[in-house]
């Protein structure tokens, strides 16, 4: 059994009265010990996080396919994407990753209020790495560098919206993953705020700090392959 999973059931020994025999009042009633709860709603992320993986995975076989198919389009498109800011939110990412990571920690250790501000530093740099973005789709819609019938890039291709659709597809699709995360991270911060969290219950911070760890896992591979990869 895993150290949490001793925490959380040293917490329902502690807490029993709270709900009778059954243990503290954020344990399920469907769950014998924290330390089930923990193991079960992990195990349920873990799944939703395969889902996620093959979901993206069709995207980057599609990218893949269409490259091997369209080669010096792919290649020209890429040209026009902007690698420096595609690196300044690749370092934004990570730091995101790291603070939440830190996030966790704190949480583990009662340290709420290291907890918090870990917690708002990751929101700080989700919500900057959008801002990045709108910059990036401004400059594609203003060239514009858009898909299907929309596409009106100057002396390009026609066929080179094909590269311009997978690139809006796979980076919107990670963008409302990372609005997404900005939510379930403002959820856990008003919850930590109130104090629902302990060294024996900090589920909900460790499941959306797994969540936010795979948006920034998926944006490592999208870095390379749509802005370095010519």
């Amino acid at each position: 059994m895993s150290t949490a999973a001793e925490a959380h059931d040293a917490e329902d020994q502690g807490h029993g009265a709270d709900h009778g025999h059954h243990g503290p009042k954020w344990l399920a009633h469907h769950f014998d010990s924290g330390a089930q709860q923990f193991e079960a709603a992990k195990l349920g992320m873990w799944v939703f996080l395969v889902t996620e993986v093959l979901m993206f995975g069709g995207l980057f076989a599609a990218y893949i396919i269409n490259k091997s198919t369209y080669h010096d389009l792919f290649v020209l498109g890429h040209e026009h994407l902007d690698k420096r800011l595609g690196a300044l939110n690749t370092v934004v990412l990570l730091f995101s990753s790291l603070t939440v990571a830190l996030a966790v920690r704190s949480s583990q250790l009662g340290e709420r209020k290291k907890a918090g501000t870990y917690l708002l530093v990751t929101i700080a740099c989700a919500c900057a790495f959008l801002v990045v973005k709108y910059f990036e789709y401004s400059h594609k819609i203003h060239d514009g560098l858009l898909p299907g019938r929309f596409f009106a890039g100057a002396g390009m291709p026609k066929e080179t919206h094909i590269y311009f659709a997978l690139y809006f597809m796979m980076t919107g699709l990670h963008g409302i993953h990372v609005t997404i995360g900005i939510g379930l991270i403002f959820w856990v911060w008003l919850r930590n705020q109130r104090g629902e969290f302990s060294p024996a219950y900090y589920t909900p911070i460790d499941i959306v700090g797994l969540y936010w760890h795979l948006v920034d896992l998926i944006w490592i591979y999208l870095f390379p392959l749509l802005y370095l990869i010519g």
